[in-house]
């Protein structure tokens, strides 16, 4: 063999270790296989609330175990930022306050409510001056959104103490600033999501003048709502999303050490805040029922938020629950 026969040879030798090496870096670098980078990535969102404890366990210890899909959490400041983002299709789902997702549904918006959040943990907090409803007569009093439940919880409380919705002052306020406001005396009493009543009974600036379940009985609040081509279009994905989350709220209802340090995690909630909070929460039972759905439709034409709100078969889909529970 002649130097430029051996010359020929080598070079393609060298190419061929180079185009092999190449392939072998590509595969390696992206730490994944091609199947599973072509796994549906499904966006919720969420606020950092103890009613969407969860998602922060699903997310946490599922997270290197999913099939089908991978989970994103998208963390919102406020009800309305979330709203949009799911409105528009920026996030596939949410945990979210359901009358806000029963109005968009009536506007148009392709969402269903496959699942609860939580049940009770809305507490009626009132100063300590306050020793029944009636003490709130021409006082302030705090509400996060007029489509929440907490709004109707407050419009019962009213109504079985035998008070005009006119006779307290009723504001919308942040979550977040409420314990302060309480606390400054800026307002008397409020109803929020938790852990923002626990925060002052704890801190004694407050206490729990009624729980949500002495008002009103299964009452419904968050629920994980999501988009309707996301269940259509991706059906193996959002089964296990699903079943994975009616696993992380049984891990939630243990109420475990494991569990409280992944919702320290995503709330940044001091300990016994937390504990409190805890107690007054559910995740047991996760399934939105036919009748407390239609107590909720009651209330909404009641108090005029809504003149059609979503029947129960448009906009609640339980198919995924009943496979998991069978």
């Amino acid at each position: 063999m002649n130097i430029r026969n051996k010359a020929v040879i080598l070079i393609l030798l060298v190419v061929m270790l180079i185009h092999l090496a190449a392939c072998g870096k590509t595969e390696g670098d992206s730490g994944h296989s091609s199947a599973d980078s072509d796994l549906k990535t499904i966006k919720i969102g969420y606020l950092p609330i103890t009613h969407a404890a969860p998602l922060y366990i699903e997310e946490e210890l599922g997270k290197q175990h999913f099939k089908h899909f991978k989970l994103e959490l998208v963390k919102f400041g406020s009800w309305p930022d979330l709203m949009d983002a799911l409105n528009t299709g920026r996030i596939d789902g949410a945990s979210v306050l359901v009358e806000l997702a029963m109005k968009a549904k009536e506007q148009g918006i392709d969402l269903k409510a496959v699942a609860l959040g939580h049940k009770d943990g809305n507490v009626i907090v009132a100063s300590n001056d306050i020793h029944q409803v009636a003490d709130l007569k021409g006082k302030k009093f705090a509400i996060p959104h007029k489509f929440s439940t907490h709004h109707v919880l407050f419009y019962e409380m009213l109504k079985k103490a035998g008070l005009q919705y006119s006779d307290v002052d009723v504001v919308e306020l942040a979550p977040a600033e409420m314990p302060a406001a309480l606390a400054e005396g800026r307002i008397s009493g409020y109803v929020v999501a938790e852990p923002f009543g626990a925060k002052s009974v704890v801190i004694k600036k407050g206490k729990a003048l009624f729980q949500s379940e002495e008002i009103w009985k299964d009452s419904v609040d968050c629920a994980l709502v999501m988009r309707g081509e996301i269940l259509n279009n991706h059906k193996e994905a959002s089964r296990e999303f699903i079943t994975e989350y009616l696993k992380a709220g049984e891990k939630a209802e243990l109420k475990d050490e494991e569990a409280k340090q992944i919702l320290r995690k995503y709330m940044n909630i001091e300990k016994d805040v937390l504990d409190l909070s805890l107690q007054w929460i559910s995740y047991g039972d996760l399934k939105l029922t036919e009748e407390a759905y239609e107590q909720l439709r009651q209330y909404m034409i009641e108090m005029g938020l809504s003149n059609n709100p979503p029947s129960f078969q448009d906009f609640v889909d339980n198919s995924f629950i009943d496979q998991v529970k069978g």
